[in-house]
């Protein structure tokens, strides 16, 4: 690794979002690696809480990296942290689809603004910035990849509203109606986003390839699967299904699955993640401009991730499949990883098993933050976009 520091020299790294889950775990990682890392963020309360400064992974970063307290849609902000910066990784976003299906404008001037204000200041006030990265999202796919038995690989376009209030959850062939099998996504498949934060990241992702491009700046866009781990919010109510479950369980409170609990995710875990970026970031070849899907190209449905959860943190709270949904939801996910490992010779270490040990140990030392959740349905059912 340090040889491919060397060709790259590389020495200062701006982490916009930086204290946020990925972002303090990753800038750690960076100073362990034997960067300096320069942190941009706004210590959001949705992420950090009522008391950003007393946040954990506030706490984790501070006195280690060069913090700055800001905003990525603040021109004046980002004009202090960019100075001498060699590689930005640029993870500040608004997460969460549903929160996204009626805060659009808030999630595109945070994801969509905040980006090409970042990539007009690097392009007009020559910033020697060689590299940049940006999390992006499984969420661009939409529904993804599936095989019909008789007609192929097909891409089916988001669920429509009666055949999920029918109970029919699974895509069919719309040829004939033989019901689809999940294929793994591979970077090459339809990009078709199913929710305004979906939009919003391939929005971002397609700015930083084709100004990182048309720049001679090396620009990676790395696919987020469902990232899980110890240091996630668990009171963010947006996002996050570990998290919701963990704290209404331990609140005693039931947890709702939503459709039939056989929708499945690709939970990949941060440490992964993690090395997937580093690999990234320290890739040898200066003129690399790609994307890549970062999982643990494993599909675990959402019933068994609460029954083990349940099972771990004990408890009597009530699982209930209800069968309904929220627009903008996806049926299944899982990540081709082929190409990640090939490029960047990535592949996940840990187990879903192993990694929600690890989340479940942390969370039981963790104070039990307020259940929001309800609340947060109420504002979705409200516009009409939970069933």
């Amino acid at each position: 690794m340090q040889s491919l520091r060397k060709k790259l020299m590389t020495k200062r790294v701006l982490v916009t979002g930086g204290a946020g889950f990925i972002g303090s775990r990753l800038s750690l990682r960076l100073l362990d690696a034997g960067y300096r890392v320069i942190v941009l963020d706004n210590l959001s309360p949705q992420i950090h809480g009522d008391q950003p400064d007393e946040s954990p992974l506030l706490k984790s970063i501070v006195g280690k990296v060069d913090f700055l307290r800001g905003d990525v849609t603040s021109r004046e902000d980002l004009l202090k942290a960019l100075p001498g910066v060699d590689v930005v990784v640029h993870l500040a976003a608004e997460t969460g689809t549903g929160q996204s299906m009626y805060a659009i404008r808030h999630y595109a001037d945070v994801n969509v603004g905040g980006t090409a204000l970042l990539l007009d200041l690097i392009a007009n006030e020559r910033f020697p910035v060689r590299r940049l990265v940006v999390a992006s999202s499984r969420a661009v796919y939409g529904e993804g990849k599936y095989r019909c038995p008789e007609h192929g690989v097909l891409f089916p376009g988001a669920r429509s509203e009666n055949e999920m209030t029918q109970g029919r959850f699974e895509h069919a062939c719309p040829i004939c109606m033989q019901t689809l099998q999940l294929l793994p996504t591979d970077e090459t498949s339809a990009l078709q986003p199913s929710s305004v934060y979906g939009v919003t990241k391939l929005t971002q992702e397609q700015l930083v390839l084709s100004v990182g491009k048309a720049l001679g700046i090396s620009a990676l866009a790395f696919r987020y699967q469902n990232v899980y781990g110890p240091g996630q919010s668990l009171s963010n109510p947006y996002t996050g299904i570990l998290s919701i479950f963990s704290t209404r369980l331990r609140h005693g409170n039931p947890v709702n699955i939503f459709e039939d609990g056989k929708e499945s995710r690709d939970f990949v875990f941060i440490d992964d993640v993690v090395e997937a970026t580093l690999r990234g970031i320290e890739h040898p070849d200066a003129a690399l401009v790609d994307v890549f899907n970062v999982g643990s190209g494993v599909a675990t449905d959402v019933l068994t991730i609460a029954n083990t959860l349940r099972a771990y943190l004990g408890g009597e709270s009530a699982i209930t499949v209800s069968g309904q949904f929220r627009a903008g939801d996806i049926r299944h996910n899982v990540a081709d990883l082929a190409k990640v490992f090939r490029v960047l010779e990535f592949s996940p270490k840990v187990s879903i098993e192993e990694g929600l040990c690890h989340f479940v140990d942390w969370v039981r030392g963790e104070r039990v933050e307020n259940d929001r959740y309800e609340e947060s349905l109420n504002e979705l059912r409200a516009k009409g976009l939970f069933k």
